[in-house]
């Protein structure tokens, strides 16, 4: 544009002043474009390293910062450390488990720092030997079907691909994972064996954390035995020193001026106010709702059905992805906590790190109130971990409460039996902690940094795009239960959901944030292709997205394969979702057929997976005749494991195989995508 507007003035000068040949015209207008694209192609090279977006993530090496300190290396050097605490982490938990290692690392004479492979030049790890005994620690966690999490992907291809030297680099590794999913902790498998392949040195075994079970035990058990190991390998003691030194400082922030505090932003001030594409997770995009609608016939449970308007936002899913939806606290709770404390939610605060070589300046978006913070930012209702515990012992005026936290935080037999039953079995959280302990009176600000951040809920769409391109659809049963001390805990994301009801006046409808969630959970790339979907309850949310997809194909002309759907409820007149829609597709022809099993409609429960072993030719005929695709969505921890069982014994018997071979055809069908999961413990 600059440039056509300088040809049009020159060619007017040419007019006025001719004593100026045209070939003078030409060579200035040359060298006007050329230093033109010049300073642009270097503007443009110098903002790239700039423009990945600020995340407010522990410990990890910011963006602006990037050129010049991705090289965790030379940190290390510049502040006379020589421990590294790497972290993947999808929802918050590994970074958390990395920070305490970090710290804990100041006993043993080795102090650390948490880095976010990310944002290194992981490349880097070749010069660890060059610091005196150092070591780097990776807390790694494995996420959907086997894959690592978003912020490791470019280490783990790294470790694929290249072929570094990496000898004289100490290392320990700990996993987080959940049994009730096949891939159990496969990516800290596999970054322990292979830095062991790459000439590495293992200086304790790997640990496995089971998020099923007790993955805070199976953390501090680990890590117990690791500074055992980290003595006996580098000829070293424990200081006995207990570092309980915070990590960072309270800032009065009463001065600073309305429109500069946070106020529930992710990550950008006033994003909400001024939203820009691309929406992702630090960008969510703030949906309004259009529909919130009751799908359970009666009964005491829910279970609503919610649209959320995308028109406008130039966001794009695919059937089967995920949805986040950004929840808050119940301003209930967060009262409770101003008035256990007896503090000011209103007062404008922030935490400052006090580690000066730290990019990330703060654990949230500050400057905010401590209502804020406690309402977006922290996780309130989540079962502390033994190190909260620990760190409120100080603030404990009663010895019995004292003792209490002490023998909780402890890792003896005694304590952990103490915090399973106390805290995970009466399922506490920090109000019932201080309602239950009324001597422990900690500072508001102190507690601030101790909680995790309030992490945002997936959900499977439960549309698809040819259908509703500007919408999307979700399926979600509202979460209330009475916990042994009987008091009721309420889901968070879903409880604020079913008070977001769109109106049909005038008035702003509601809104909540959000952002999409790619998943590998498609449908096949043919449409004749047929398939067998298998989703009791709210399982039934991603197929529906799949029959819509398949009837819009049919109603285009196209040939469609056959569809079998399982479905499983409590009872037919209860919680028969979307019923009349299905029997639509079983008559339209979209749906071949519709299996239904209603556990308490008869004295003998009836469940899907009866049905699956009644139908064991159906089944057969579809994914092994006719090499369709199977999908399978719900719970991980009995259902997707006892369809799986089934599938095995169908394919011994009808394909006429030994276990072995049967169990090589299944697994044969997951490579090839055939055999699908979208399941959640």
């Amino acid at each position: 544009m600059e440039n056509s507007e300088g040809v049009k003035i020159e060619s007017t000068v040419v007019t006025e002043e001719p004593l100026i040949s045209a070939l003078d015209i030409a060579l200035f207008v040359v060298i006007i474009t050329v230093a033109y694209f010049w300073y642009f192609k270097r503007d443009k090279q110098s903002s790239s390293s700039e423009k990945k977006p600020y995340t407010i993530q522990p410990s990890s090496l910011s963006s602006i910062e990037q050129t010049s300190n991705s090289s965790f290396i030379k940190k290390l050097k510049s502040t006379g450390r020589s421990l590294v605490v790497f972290y993947g982490s999808q929802t918050g938990t590994a970074e958390e488990f990395a920070g305490r290692i970090a710290k804990e690392g100041a006993r043993y004479k080795m102090k650390g720092m948490v880095a976010d492979p990310e944002e290194c030049d992981m490349a880097d790890l070749v010069e660890m030997k060059e610091i005196q005994k150092s070591l780097a620690i990776f807390c790694i966690a494995t996420y959907g079907e086997g894959d690592p999490t978003d912020n490791a992907m470019d280490f783990y291809e790294w470790l694929q691909n290249g072929d570094a030297d990496l000898e004289g680099l100490n290392y320990a590794v700990f996993g987080l994972g959940n049994k009730t999913y096949e891939h159990y902790n496969e990516i800290a498998i596999y970054i322990d064996q292979r830095l062991e392949e790459l000439g590495a040195t293992r200086v304790h075994e790997i640990g496995l954390g089971d998020d099923d079970a007790n993955i805070e035990d199976d953390f501090v058990s680990w890590k117990e035995k690791l500074w055992e190991s980290v003595c006996s390998h580098y000829g070293i003691e424990e200081t006995g020193e207990e570092s309980n030194i915070r990590q960072y400082k309270l800032v009065d922030c009463s001065e600073v001026l309305p429109e500069r505090i946070f106020s529930g932003e992710i990550s950008r001030l006033k994003s909400y106010e001024n939203q820009r594409f691309p929406f992702d997770v630090k960008n969510p995009y703030l949906s309004k709702i259009t529909v919130n609608r009751e799908l359970h016939k009666s009964g005491d449970r829910s279970c609503m059905h919610i649209e959320f308007d995308i028109d406008g936002s130039k966001m794009r899913y695919d059937t089967g992805d995920h949805v986040a939806v950004y929840p808050k606290n119940s301003s209930e709770l967060v009262d409770k906590i101003g008035e256990l404390l007896n503090a000011d939610l209103d007062a404008v605060f922030s935490l400052l790190n006090t580690d000066e070589e730290s990019s990330k300046k703060h654990p949230f978006p500050c400057p905010c109130t401590y209502r804020t913070a406690l309402t977006y930012y922290l996780d309130i209702t989540s079962n502390p971990r033994t190190h909260i515990m620990k760190e409120l012992i100080e603030y404990a005026s009663d010895p019995k409460d004292q003792e209490k936290l002490k023998l909780m935080a402890s890792s003896t037999p005694e304590g952990k039996k103490e915090f399973h039953e106390w805290i995970l079995r009466d399922n506490r959280n920090i109000v019932h902690i201080l309602e239950d302990l009324p001597s422990v009176k900690p500072d508001l600000d102190h507690l601030c940094e101790l909680l995790p951040r309030l992490q945002c809920r997936y959900y499977s769409i439960s549309s698809s795009p040819k259908v509703y391109p500007k919408f999307i659809h979700i399926t979600a049963v509202l979460v209330n239960y009475t916990t042994p001390t009987n008091r009721v805990n309420k889901g968070v994301a879903t409880n604020l959901l079913a008070q977001l009801i769109p109106t049909n006046d005038e008035l702003p409808q509601p809104t909540i944030p959000i952002y999409i969630r790619r998943s590998q959970f498609r449908l096949p790339p043919k449409s004749q292709t047929p398939i067998i979907m298998i989703g009791p309850g709210t399982g039934l949310a991603p197929f529906r997205g799949f029959i819509q997809e398949r009837d819009y194909a049919r109603k285009e002309g196209r040939e469609i394969g056959e569809m079998v759907l399982y479905f499983g409820c409590q009872k037919k007149d209860e919680d028969f979702i979307y019923e009349n829609e299905l029997q639509e597709y079983v008559a339209n022809g979209t749906l071949t057929k519709l299996h239904l099993a209603f556990s308490r409609d008869q004295p003998e429960k009836k469940y899907v997976t009866h049905l699956l072993e009644q139908n064991a030719d159906e089944l057969w005929n579809i994914i092994g005749e006719k090499s369709g695709h199977l999908y399978v969505c719900g719970d991980a921890r009995s259902m997707a494991k006892d369809v799986h069982s089934i599938i095995v014994k169908v394919v011994m018997e009808k394909g006429q195989m030994t276990n072995s071979q049967a169990l090589n055809y299944v697994k044969k069908m997951e490579q090839q995508k055939r055999y699908s999961a979208d399941v959640w413990s």
